[in-house]
C-alpha cells in the first residue's frame, strides 16, 4: 500500500519573525523534540533562558534538526530573551492559577500573531515555561497576553497538561495553518520589548520621585507596572513621546531651572 505524501512547509518571512523562547527547561530530549517540531514547520529561532549551561549535545531527539540547536541562543533572564521583540505571548495550561492577563484559545492567538506581524519590524515570542511548573508570576509579568491549547477536561485530572514538545508542536502547526490570515497593511510599528523596559524603569523612577510610591505602595509592584505599561500597546513612535514626557516631569519635580 502507497504511503501518504507529507507536504512541505516553507519559513515565510513572517513565521522567520517568531522566537520559541523555552523558559527553565530541564528535560533534554524536551528541548530536541521542541528543536525538531521547529524545523518540521519552518520555524529557525531557538531561545532558551536558563541559570545553567543548557545540554544541547544531549538532545538527541532532535531529529534533522541539528541547525536549529547549532544556531539557539541562551539568556539568563526572559527580559534579555524578548528585548527585540514587539509582542510576548506566554503559554499556560490555565489549572487552578487566577490570572492577571488577557486569554485566547490556540486558534485566535494564532490569528492575532499574524496581525501582529503585519506590522513594520514586527517581532514576537512565544514562552513555554518549565516541564513541572510553567511561567512563574514574574516571567508572565513581561507578557502582553497568554495563549492557552483548548484540552478535554477529565474528572480525574485537576490539570491537564501536554509534553512540552507536544505543546510546542501544536502551537506551531496552528501558526502556519493561519498563515496570511487578517494580512493588512499600515498598522504602526509595534514598540521593542527592550524600549518598553527602559519606559517602564523611567516610569519606576517617576512614581518614586513624586511620591505615588511611598503614598500608593499597593499599586507598585514592579511585576504590575510592567504588566500596566504592555496594555498600554505601545508604538515604537509612541516610546520617545511618552519618555519625553516622563522626563519633563522628573525635571518639574527636582526643582531644576530651563529644560
Amino acid at each position: 500500500m502507497p504511503q501518504p505524501k507529507i507536504a512541505t512547509v516553507e519559513s515565510g518571512p513572517q513565521l522567520d519573525r517568531i522566537s520559541i523562547v523555552l523558559v527553565r527547561a530541564r528535560n533534554p530530549s524536551n528541548i530536541g523534540a521542541v528543536a525538531r517540531a521547529m524545523h518540521d514547520f519552518g520555524f529557525r529561532h531557538l531561545r532558551v533562558v536558563n541559570d545553567y549551561a543548557v545540554p544541547f549535545e544531549a538532545a538527541r531527539s532532535a531529529v534533522d534538526a541539528s541547525a536549529v540547536l547549532a544556531n539557539a541562543k541562551t539568556f539568563t533572564t526572559v527580559a534579555e530573551a524578548v528585548a527585540d521583540c514587539t509582542l510576548v505571548v506566554g503559554t499556560t495550561a490555565v489549572g487552578e492559577r487566577a490570572l492577571q492577563h488577557p486569554l485566547h484559545a490556540l486558534p485566535e492567538a494564532a490569528i492575532a500573531i499574524h496581525t501582529e506581524l503585519t506590522r513594520e519590524n514586527s517581532r514576537t515570542a512565544l514562552l513555554f515555561g518549565s516541564e513541572k511548573t510553567g511561567l512563574s508570576n514574574d516571567e508572565l509579568s513581561h507578557c502582553h497576553w497568554l495563549l492557552t491549547i483548548p484540552m478535554q477536561q477529565h474528572e480525574d485530572l485537576r490539570h491537564p497538561s501536554m509534553n512540552l514538545g507536544q505543546a510546542v508542536a501544536v502551537c506551531l502547526y496552528e501558526l502556519v495553518r493561519q498563515t496570511g490570515v487578517h494580512a493588512g497593511t499600515g498598522v504602526p510599528e509595534a514598540a521593542r520589548a527592550d524600549d518598553v523596559e527602559r519606559f517602564t524603569t523611567l516610569l519606576n523612577e517617576v512614581l518614586e520621585k513624586t511620591g505615588y510610591m511611598r503614598r500608593h505602595p499597593s499599586n507598585c509592584d514592579e511585576a504590575q507596572i510592567r504588566k500596566l505599561v504592555l496594555r498600554m500597546g505601545l508604538a515604537a513612535s509612541d516610546i520617545p513621546v511618552w519618555m519625553g514626557v516622563l522626563r519633563q516631569i522628573l525635571w518639574k519635580v527636582r526643582g531644576a531651572g530651563d529644560p
